[in-house]
């Protein structure tokens, strides 16, 4: 780190890092700089010329403090420390015209524009603008985009600060939009016309500082000071994204991201964004008892009295969903286990190692693939298993990274070296000198599709091995949100899911809608929407979704998260806790807890990192030993990246999204 610099911000002295922008060092001293273009994440444009400071001693104008560095600065007569002025009267003049300028053609859509209530060039407008206007010509006019169903455009709103062009290029890795012409011809537009073909192209809507990108399917809704915003955490992929859930009554309006540095920075998945559409369809409101082949609704006592006499007496087995929280997996372990029975979370038959915390989770942080120099994947497809974590991994290619991938060849919009596809490349590996001397940060990646196959438990040794032998980080990309959670709380069985599953006369199907259950066992089936899991069922038990219960959920890279309740189940559905709560003390095996605090308190008791909520604890180094590698080619666990999930098939948005994506990826016919 460079020695730090003493500069003075508006009569202030403060030691700042010389490599900082002057906007970064009034940020630090507590200062508040308007701007449009500039974003921490984004690189520099410079084109917006909002935060203009006075540099006292430089050139007789004002400076754009987005663009110039504290190491650019001269010091002061007799080497005093250099001089920033924010409030002066050239600055404010300046920030005045720059404000004129910018409100010339801007339309007064205000009382109409989705980003009313929420927009930066209103709240600007007011702090540093002028109360009339010099123009009296007409305003100029723009054509709109067709960026597909996520983004709705009003390009008449655009003041060309570039943020959307910036990030689809650096963040995305797409090059489908750009600016073209100069003056006052210059816009804002797409390659032919051509939709978005990214899966995080939603983000530009929160980084637009006007309403010229708005989101389509939320459009004239709600205003932002009639909804309820509730901070919890996303779970349709396994990174844990931060959220915030906006309702407004019982529905949900809108998701958007959270700040988390460590986890998804500010960036959040389209499909995380907009499945809200899901939540309201397709939902079981009540308990269902199948009769004649038929379902009929029935009540909850009687759905309770159904379930627990199928249960009595029997072998059952429990599977553990997708979106289970840690609470529910650790009730129905107890539950089931307590009558005799398995349980089992890895439906996908992964083959991830029960009781070894460093084979199943890893031991590298998210945060990791920033300082990461050499990135190895090995069975995965991040741009479609976790996009906001892929974006993360180009953004250290972007910074001379040098990625490998092993498995199958997609586009992963960053340059990688194609090692191979099968088992022999991995084998290979371990051939090869992959020592690390240097001690140059490295780090595998080990994605769900490379341990499906029966020789998965011997791919992940040789990851291990590999990991062992380049003194690399290892971390495990799970696709499933449950799945370190219910781990981590032991909802296994020692054979997997055949193991679990074998001799059962009851199945305890806990949101688990991505198995086939054959005929034979009576299914008992406890989620929210109805999809593959409640076609099978012979009684349904409706539970809430994961925006409408409190829940703990650890993330792939073995974070504890605590999701809180936004808005409320529809009709009967009760919380998943609860319901097995219930149904224990209908079996005559009560479960010990009358409460959430209470359950919390057991699952401390028998998990202590779990406490430890927004903290990666460390693992222990546990490899595993080398087994036999088949021959089989990797295959990536995510075929469909907007259908993964029953709220997602529940989601018409997400259908449509799917087509759009099948319709692209199709090979194109050559005209004749």
């Amino acid at each position: 780190m460079a020695e730090l610099r003493t500069i003075k911000i508006d009569g202030t002295e403060i030691e700042v890092d010389p490599n900082l922008t002057l906007i970064q060092a009034c940020e630090l001293a507590g200062i508040e700089i308007p701007r449009f273009c500039y974003h921490e994440r984004l690189s520099i444009a410079g084109n917006c010329r909002m935060c203009l400071v006075e540099v006292v001693g430089g050139p007789p104008k004002p400076a754009a403090s987005c663009a110039m560095q504290v190491k650019d600065l001269r010091p002061g007569p007799e080497g005093a420390p250099s001089e920033i002025r924010t409030n002066s009267p050239m600055v404010k003049k300046a920030r005045e015209g720059v404000m004129e300028f910018l409100l010339i053609n801007h339309p007064l859509d205000c009382p109409i524009c989705d980003q009313g209530g929420e927009c930066d060039l209103q709240d600007q407008a007011m702090a540093y603008g002028v109360d009339f206007s010099r123009y009296r010509e007409p305003k100029r006019a723009a054509e709109e985009l067709n960026l597909g169903p996520l983004v709705e455009t009003h390009m008449t709103r655009c003041i060309s600060c570039t943020r959307c062009v910036r990030f689809t290029s650096e963040v995305a890795g797409i090059s489908q939009m750009g600016q073209t012409g100069r003056g006052e011809d210059s816009e804002i537009t797409s390659y032919l016309n051509e939709t978005l073909a990214s899966n995080l192209q939603g983000n530009i809507v929160d980084l637009c500082p006007v309403g010229a990108l708005v989101s389509k399917p939320y459009a004239f809704t709600a205003r932002p000071w009639e909804l309820s915003k509730t901070e919890t955490i996303d779970v349709m992929d396994a990174l844990g994204s931060n959220i915030r859930v906006d309702t407004k009554g019982r529905e949900v309006m809108r998701i958007l991201p959270r700040n988390h540095d460590g986890v998804n920075e500010e960036w959040l998945s389209d499909k995380s964004r907009y499945v809200w559409d899901g939540l309201r369809r397709q939902r079981l409101d009540r308990p269902y008892i199948r009769e004649n082949g038929k379902l009929r609704p029935a009540d909850w006592p009687e759905a309770l009295a159904a379930a627990a006499s199928a249960m009595k007496g029997r072998k059952v087995a429990g599977l553990v969903g997708d979106l289970s929280s840690v609470e529910a997996a650790f009730s129905l372990k107890m539950l089931v286990e307590g009558l005799g029975g398995a349980v089992e979370c890895r439906t996908d038959g992964a083959k991830l190692p029960e009781g070894n915390r460093s084979a199943y989770v890893g031991t590298a942080e998210i945060a990791d693939i920033d300082s990461a120099k050499r990135i190895l994947l090995i069975g995965t497809n991040p741009r479609d298993e976790a996009p906001v974590l892929n974006a993360r991994i180009r953004k250290a290619w972007v910074n001379g990274a040098q990625i490998g991938l092993i498995g199958e060849a997609v586009d992963l919009t960053y340059d990688y070296h194609h090692v191979g596809n099968d088992r022999a490349a991995l084998a290979a590996m371990l051939d090869e000198d992959i020592s690390n001397d240097d001690d140059e940060p490295r780090l595998i990646i080990v994605g769900q599709g490379a341990l499906r196959e029966a020789d998965g438990a011997a791919v992940l040794a040789h990851a291990m091995r590999i990991a062992e032998l380049g003194k690399c980080r290892l971390l495990v990309l799970h696709t499933a949100a449950s799945r370190v959670g219910a781990m981590d709380v032991g909802a296994v069985t020692r054979g997997g899911l055949p193991a679990a599953l074998d001799g059962a006369q009851v199945i305890f199907n806990l949101g688990a809608d991505e198995v086939e259950i054959a005929a034979g066992p009576v299914v008992i089936y406890q989620g929210s929407h109805g999809d593959r899991g409640a076609h099978r069922a012979d009684i349904i038990l409706p539970a809430a979704c994961y925006t409408e219960e409190m829940g703990l959920f650890v993330n792939t890279e073995g974070r504890p998260q605590l999701a809180l309740r936004a808005n409320f189940a529809p009709g009967e559905a009760k919380e998943n806790w609860a319901i097995l709560r219930a149904l224990s003390a209908e079996l005559g095996a009560t479960l010990p807890w009358d409460s959430l605090p209470q359950l919390r308190r057991k699952l401390v008791e028998a998990v202590p990192h779990l406490a430890q909520v927004d903290q990666v604890a460390e693992n222990e180094w546990q490899p595993l030993e080398l087994g036999d590698l088949g021959r089989a080619s990797f295959v990536n666990a995510v075929r469909d990246f907007y259908l993964t999930n029953p709220i997602a098939r529940s989601s018409p948005l997400m259908g449509e999204l799917s087509r759009m994506a099948a319709a692209r990826s199709a090979t194109a016919l050559a005209a004749e």
